[in-house]
C-alpha cells in the first residue's frame, strides 16, 4: 500500500486504536490474555482493511477499489537485498500440452454432477529459486551476475547442507500476491531446512480460473523432475521434493497431491504423461505441507464463525452474488462466473476444495499447521481423514493464532517455532523418511507445556457433514447468482 493510502486508512482509526490499546493494557479485550499489544492492534487494522459492508464499500464505509487495482498492489517488486538468493527462471511450456489434458481428465473423472470450466491452456510459468545467503549484510544487494551464476552460488552456500527442494505456492486467495510477497518466508524456510525453494508464479484469478493454477503447478513439478532444455537446474529426484504453501497455496499444494494420487489410482500401471516429447513417470513427492490451508473454497465450516475473534479474515458471502468489486478490465469475467477462483459448480469438487477429497491413502507424509482461526475446521478434517487412512501426518495446532500468523507476526515466538518446525520436518522427510514419526502437537499461545495428541482421534467435523455444509453453501451461492441475474458475482473471500 502506498504511504498516502496507509495514512488515509490509519488516521480515522486512531481513536479506536487508542481505545483498544487502553483496553488491552487493562486486560479488557477478548484476546488480551493470549495476544501482545502489537498483535491486537495489527489484527484490528487488518479487519478494517478486509472488512465487509455494502456492495462497493468495506466495513468502514470506504469505497472498495477495483480487483485489478488491489491485485497490482501485491505484485510490485520491492527489490532484493540481504540474506537471500533470488534466481529468476522460467519453466518452458512448449511440448507440455498434455499437462492440460491430464488435469482436465482428472477434473472430469472426479466430479459429482455437472461442472463447468474453461480449459486454461498451458503457458510458461515463472519461478523464483530462493535460498539463504548467510554472509550477506542486511541491505546488501544481489550480485550483478547471470541467473545461472546466481543459481550455482546459491547451491554452493555452505549452509545448504540438505538436498530438500521446496515446491512453494504462495497464498493470497488465488487472486493476490506473488513469490515477491513471500520472500521473507521462503528464504527463512530455506534457512531452516538447509535447502532451497522453488517459488511458483502461477496464473492468478480472476484472469485465470480453476483449473489453470493446477495446470501450472503440475507443469512446474514435472519441470523439476525432467528439466526442459535451457533450465538452470538439473533433474531433481522426487524423494527430494516437498510441496508447500500457505492459505490458497496450501490448497494448491494438496490439490496437486490429490491430483497425483488420482492419477495413481486410475492408472493400470505406472502413471505416465507426455512431457517435451517423451513419456515420463509421475511419482509422488517426498512430502506435502500446508500452512493454514484454505481447503474449503466455499468457506462453510463452523469455525468460520466460531473462531472469528482470533482472526482477521472477512466473513464469507453466501446469501447473494453481488460483487463488492467495482467493474474493471478483469472483473466481472467474460463470460461471467460466480466466484473469482472457479465456477460455482466446482465449489464442492475435491481438486478445488480438498476438504472433500475422499481418499488420501498411499499418500506421501504430510505436515500441517493451523491456528485457532476461521479455517481451522477444514484443516482438521483433512488431517484427521488422512491420518485415519494410515497416512503419516504431523499436525501442529497453535492456540489463539490467526490465519497465516507466521507471515503477519514473524516477531512472535510461536511464529518462529512454527517455521523452524516446518523446515526441520521438510529436511527430515527427505533425509530420514523412515524415522519420521506422525504426531499432533498443541502449542499454547504464551505460557504452558506443549501437548501431543493422536491426529486420527482429534475432534473434527465429520466428512459427510463437511460435504453437506459445502453443498448447502454452494446452493446458496447459486441462488444468489440466479437472483442477481448473473451480473457481478461475489467472491467467497
Amino acid at each position: 500500500m502506498e504511504p498516502s493510502g496507509l495514512v488515509k486508512l490509519l488516521v480515522p482509526q486512531i481513536p479506536s486504536l487508542s481505545y483498544t490499546a487502553l483496553q488491552h493494557t487493562f486486560g479488557a479485550t477478548p484476546t488480551s490474555s493470549k495476544w501482545d499489544l502489537r498483535t491486537t492492534l495489527t489484527v484490528q487494522v487488518l479487519r478494517q482493511i478486509m472488512g465487509s459492508g455494502d456492495a462497493g464499500k468495506d466495513g468502514g464505509g470506504r469505497k472498495i477499489p477495483q480487483v485489478g487495482k488491489v491485485q497490482k498492489r501485491t505484485l510490485m517488486e520491492p527489490g532484493v537485498k540481504g540474506k537471500m538468493w533470488i534466481v529468476n527462471a522460467k519453466m518452458d511450456a512448449s511440448g507440455a500440452e498434455s499437462v492440460e489434458e491430464v488435469v482436465c481428465k482428472a477434473v472430469d473423472d472426479m466430479k459429482e454432477g455437472e461442472v463447468q470450466y474453461t480449459k486454461p491452456g498451458v503457458e510458461d510459468v515463472e519461478v523464483e529459486w530462493t535460498g539463504y545467503r548467510p554472509n550477506a549484510a542486511k541491505d546488501e544487494p544481489m550480485p550483478d551476475i547471470s541467473e545461472e551464476e546466481k543459481y550455482q552460488r546459491m547451491l554452493a552456500e555452505p549452509s545448504r547442507s540438505s538436498e530438500v527442494v521446496w515446491l512453494y505456492f504462495h497464498g493470497g486467495a488465488y487472486y493476490l500476491c506473488d513469490p515477491r510477497t513471500h520472500r521473507a518466508l521462503t528464504s527463512t524456510l530455506a534457512k531452516e531446512s538447509n535447502g532451497v525453494v522453488c517459488s511458483v508464479r502461477y496464473r492468478l484469478a480472476p484472469q485465470t480460473a480453476f483449473p489453470g493454477q493446477l495446470v501450472d503447478a503440475l507443469l512446474v513439478y514435472l519441470s523439476l523432475l525432467y528439466p526442459p532444455p535451457g533450465s538452470v537446474h538439473q533433474a531433481i529426484p522426487p524423494e527430494n521434493i516437498v510441496f508447500a504453501g500457505d492459505s490458497a497455496g496450501g490448497n494448491l499444494s494438496f490439490a496437486l497431491l490429490q491430483l497425483l494420487l488420482q492419477l495413481h489410482r486410475s492408472s493400470t500401471g505406472v502413471p505416465l504423461v507426455n512431457f517435451h516429447g517423451r513419456d515420463v513417470y509421475l511419482p509422488l513427492p517426498a512430502g506435502a505441507t500446508a500452512n493454514s490451508g484454505w481447503f474449503d473454497i466455499s468457506r462453510s465450516m463452523p469455525s468460520i464463525t466460531s473462531n472469528s475473534k482470533w482472526d482477521y479474515l472477512p466473513p464469507p458471502n453466501h446469501a447473494d452474488a453481488v460483487s463488492k468489486f467495482p467493474k474493471d478490465d478483469v472483473w466481472p469475467t467474460d463470460p461471467p462466473r460466480g466466484d473469482l477462483f472457479c465456477d460455482l459448480s466446482l465449489l464442492d469438487h475435491p481438486l478445488a476444495s480438498p476438504v472433500l477429497a475422499e481418499k488420501w491413502e498411499h499418500s506421501c507424509p504430510m505436515w500441517m499447521c493451523v491456528g485457532e482461526e476461521m479455517l481451522m475446521d477444514e484443516d482438521l478434517i483433512v488431517a484427521k481423514r488422512a491420518a485415519s487412512q494410515n497416512v503419516n501426518v504431523t499436525l501442529e495446532r497453535y492456540e489463539a493464532m490467526p490465519h497465516c500468523f507466521q507471515l503477519i507476526f514473524p516477531h512472535l515466538s510461536t511464529a518462529e517455532k512454527c517455521v523452524r518446525n516446518w523446515g526441520t520436518w521438510g529436511r527430515k522427510v527427505v533425509e530420514e523418511p523412515r524415522a519420521l514419526q506422525a504426531k499432533g502437537v498443541f502449542v499454547p499461545a504464551k505460557e504452558g507445556e506443549e501437548t501431543e495428541f493422536d491426529v486420527a482421534q482429534i475432534e473434527a467435523v465429520g466428512f459427510e457433514e463437511a460435504g453437506r455444509l459445502v453443498r448447502e453453501a454452494k446452493a446458496k451461492r447459486l441462488m444468489g447468482w440466479e437472483k442477481e441475474g448473473k451480473g457481478m458475482p461475489k467472491p467467497a473471500l
